[in-house]
């Protein structure tokens, strides 16, 4: 009884290297969703990538593609992870620890089950033991596109040994990563893992954001994830292609409400969350020496503010009927009016 009790024990300790999470896409248990499907509501309609190096290890190491010679990924274009996924190789390379930044139409909600997915182009293999080349990024959101949340993810796929260049991961060790799936596959995500978050507004998320993993277990460049485990995925990845393959972002659940932050609140001053909670505090950034004034849209003045040297200003709104008002910011160098809808 008592070497059960020691065996069991062990394998409690050595557990999470197993932790069981959603398997390939086709597999029974798989939360992939296809390019295809129903439920997607919106595509990015911007994108802004800064590329990382080809071997974050060895920045003197270059490739070329004539004409081009770099010791940064550069295959493909930001207009390729715009709209619709296209295939494999409708994609844009970021790199070792390279990013990219959309935005949309409408902004993402947090609605019932996923609210969006992130389509990158992994490889299915069949080489034993594991089925599946996948490059990892980790997926930060965004209302104002200043303050980001990370999305809590959970690598646990074992990093005593690198996975080499050609490589392979079980999807089933990995969790919140956008790269899980294959090709023309999406990886979902759900707002409400980051319901306790601070500093965004769930009902808005206008940005996101996806950074490349790297990969390398080495200490001196590791990345970690939620767990503090070290993230082990394909490296080093000494190619135009190389580090996350970004092919395109899909919104499930969007809001209507309102036009894309930036649309909305075109100028130097930015007002958030909105859309806001009546009785409740907004924050406007750049409100150095500017007076601010809340009207109807009917034009009756519900609030007058003075501020002073302020980045950045939060003042608690009035109790207001649900609906759209307009709030002017205005200083010695600029006058902006701001469509605020108040639900």
């Amino acid at each position: 009884m008592k070497r059960f009790l020691s065996i069991f024990i062990a394998f409690l300790a050595f557990a999470p290297t197993f932790g069981q999470f959603a398997p390939a896409a086709g597999e029974t248990g798989s939360t992939a969703i296809h390019k295809d499907d129903v439920s997607f509501k919106g595509w990015a309609k911007t994108c802004k990538v800064i590329r990382g190096f080809i071997n974050i290890s060895d920045t003197s190491k270059t490739f070329t593609q004539n004409p081009t010679t770099s010791n940064r990924a550069f295959f493909g274009t930001e207009a390729m992870a715009i709209g619709q996924p296209g295939g494999p190789l409708d994609c844009i390379s970021l790199g070792d620890g390279g990013s990219a930044v959309l935005t949309f139409d409408f902004p993402a909600k947090n609605g019932p089950g996923p609210d969006f997915a992130i389509f990158e182009n992994g490889i299915k293999e069949q080489e034993s033991p594991f089925q599946y080349f996948l490059e990892l990024g980790f997926v930060e959101v965004s209302t104002n596109g200043k303050r980001y949340v990370r999305f809590p993810a959970v690598s646990n796929t074992l990093a005593k040994d690198q996975i080499t260049s050609f490589g392979q991961i079980d999807p089933t060790k990995i969790h919140n990563f956008a790269g899980k799936y294959v090709a023309n596959y999406g990886t979902p995500f759900d707002l409400e893992d980051i319901k306790d978050s601070t500093g965004i507004n769930l009902d808005s998320v206008n940005y996101i954001r996806i950074v490349d993993v790297v990969g390398n277990v080495d200490p001196k460049f590791a990345r970690y994830d939620s767990k503090g485990q070290v993230i082990n995925d394909p490296f080093p990845t000494e190619f135009w292609t190389g580090g996350f393959d970004l092919d395109a972002v899909g919104l499930i659940n969007i809001n209507r409400e309102i036009s894309n932050y930036e649309s909305l609140n075109k100028g130097s001053f930015k007002v958030y969350p909105n859309p806001a909670k009546s009785g409740e505090a907004i924050s406007i950034e750049g409100v150095d020496d500017a007076a601010i004034r809340l009207c109807s849209q009917a034009g009756k003045v519900l609030g007058d503010w003075k501020v002073n040297r302020q980045e950045v200003l939060t003042m608690n709104l009035p109790e207001l009927a649900t609906g759209l008002y307009l709030l002017t910011v205005r200083s010695s160098k600029n006058i902006q009016t701001i469509k605020l809808l108040v639900k």
